[in-house]
């Protein structure tokens, strides 16, 4: 049985993911009573801070980034209450015991949320182990990247394993924490309309876009050695793919749904050369502001990819023939991650010899920066039809937070976070998904280095190279722009 833990342990406690995101999710979960009265946060980092000077910082970020609704004077001075702070070199085995003082204090299970560079894993990881912090129901949350290929990710999976059984691993991929992630589960497998009809005899292709307007946004360091593909095809993309693509699980538990989300990453085909295409943005405009290209922000010429599309396809019986693209960039003109399942067109229209046109029907998923599911039917036109009868696509559209009113919406983190102080671990990404996802995109990687391959230029504020254009076109689709 999973005991809830007691004690939250949040490693990189004084950067930008703690700042924008923890912190704000922690608070509203204390602001909401969805964590006991006596769980403490004990945060963690080389900040040289004692508890009064992290609340002072905390409370700073909170001001910053907690939404000005949940900007309540009380619940704010209680959740502050609850922080300590610990400083810490992870490099320096000798600073965990200090550490496991602070948090010894508070008995019972420790749910620890590692958001440090990679290279602080292992060592940080051994401290753990070396120092009584993951105890038998300790668990801890792991915040990628988690390797830059297989062979790294195997290495870092290895060095976790040696301390936290994989039942208490918990690898984020806040994707999977998205309200409308989440509601693709319940509306293929909580409505008899669509589950019947998502498979290759009714869907022609799938879309799935996850468009930036930013660039490099002080990850300068980070992005350069990762590009598109590794930063967000191998994991938010392959997740969104693997879950519009899984069989029904046979429950609605975390081992059932992984396991299907496991055969579908399995079942990717290698991909050719020919069904790629990569590209780095040149200066351009954004939102009617002038921005730089890439390798002006950089400060060097890259052969690092920004924008790259794909066309997969998953060799099982639902899926067979069916194309999935996948298309993913950053300074493109529009903030938006959306799946489109395009369904096939009617075998025979009755409406032809009246001159009308019956279009396919067609899903759209949009996830950011609007929630909302759009499905497209055709209608008649009102008229007497004496010039000939006339069709057109009309959209029924539900929208998240006008279906929903009376729900508080909640970002990602609040539902991963309290997923892990709870232990349950549905929304977290097993380690054989990982490795599969990994051995996917490594292979990509491996024949863009033997086609010597490198990213085509596009201009800042446009939809990618015109090449990702021709990859869909060949299959007779169209982008969804």
């Amino acid at each position: 049985m999973t005991v809830r833990a007691n004690t939250v342990l949040l490693f990189g406690a004084t950067g930008d993911l703690a700042q924008r995101m923890l912190l704000p999710s922690l608070a509203a979960l204390h602001a909401d009573g969805l964590v006991a009265r006596d769980i403490r946060i004990v945060g963690t980092a080389r900040s040289g801070l004692d508890d009064a000077g992290y609340r002072d910082f905390a409370a700073a970020a909170l001001a910053k980034f907690l939404p000005a609704d949940r900007q309540d004077k009380a619940a704010l001075e209680a959740f502050l209450g609850r922080l300590s702070y610990q400083p810490l070199d992870a490099t320096d085995p000798a600073g965990f015991a200090a550490l496991a003082a602070k948090v010894g204090a508070f008995e019972g299970a420790v749910a620890t949320f590692l958001s440090t560079a990679p290279s602080l894993f292992e060592p940080t990881i051994a401290g753990l182990g070396a120092h009584g912090l993951a105890c038998g129901q300790c668990r801890i949350g792991l915040e990628k990247p988690l390797g830059s290929d297989l062979a790294s990710s195997r290495a870092i999976n290895d060095a976790v394993a040696s301390v936290f059984p994989e039942s208490r691993t918990f690898r984020i991929d806040h994707y999977l924490g998205k309200e409308t992630v989440q509601n693709l589960l319940a509306l293929r497998f909580g409505n008899i309309l669509f589950e019947p009809l998502w498979n290759a005899q009714h869907i022609e292709h799938v879309q799935i876009t996850v468009a930036e307007t930013v660039g490099l946004e002080g990850r300068v360091g980070f992005y350069d050695g990762a590009g598109a593909l590794r930063d967000m095809v191998q994991n938010h993309m392959l997740q969104l793919l693997a879950l519009v693509a899984m069989e029904p699980p046979a429950r609605f538990d975390a081992t059932a749904i992984r396991d299907e989300k496991v055969k579908v990453l399995r079942s990717l085909r290698p991909l050719t050369a020919a069904d790629s295409v990569t590209g780095q943005y040149v200066a351009g405009a954004v939102d009617g502001a002038a921005v730089p290209g890439y390798a002006e922000e950089l400060g060097k010429p890259s052969d690092t990819e920004t924008f790259v599309a794909l066309k997969a396809h998953v060799d099982n019986w639902r899926w067979k023939g069916v194309p999935f693209f996948l298309r993913t960039g950053k300074r493109l003109p529009q903030r938006r991650t959306e799946i489109v399942i395009q369904f096939r067109a009617v075998p025979h229209s009755i409406f032809a010899e009246r001159g009308a046109v019956a279009k396919p029907n067609r899903l759209i998923i949009g996830i950011q920066p609007d929630e909302n599911v759009g499905l497209t039917v055709m209608a008649k036109v009102p008229g007497l039809d004496r010039e000939g009868l006339r069709l057109r696509e009309v959209q029924l559209d539900i929208t998240t937070p006008n279906a929903f009113a009376g729900a508080r919406r909640r970002i990602a983190y609040e539902r991963l976070l309290l997923d892990l102080i709870e232990g349950d671990p549905t929304l977290f990404v097993r380690r054989d998904e990982v490795e599969a996802q990994w051995s996917w995109v490594d292979a990509i990687r491996r024949g863009w280095a033997s086609e010597g391959l490198t990213p085509r230029s596009y201009t800042a504020g446009s939809w990618g190279p015109s090449a990702a254009i021709g990859l869909a076109e060949r299959a007779n689709v169209s982008w969804h722009d």
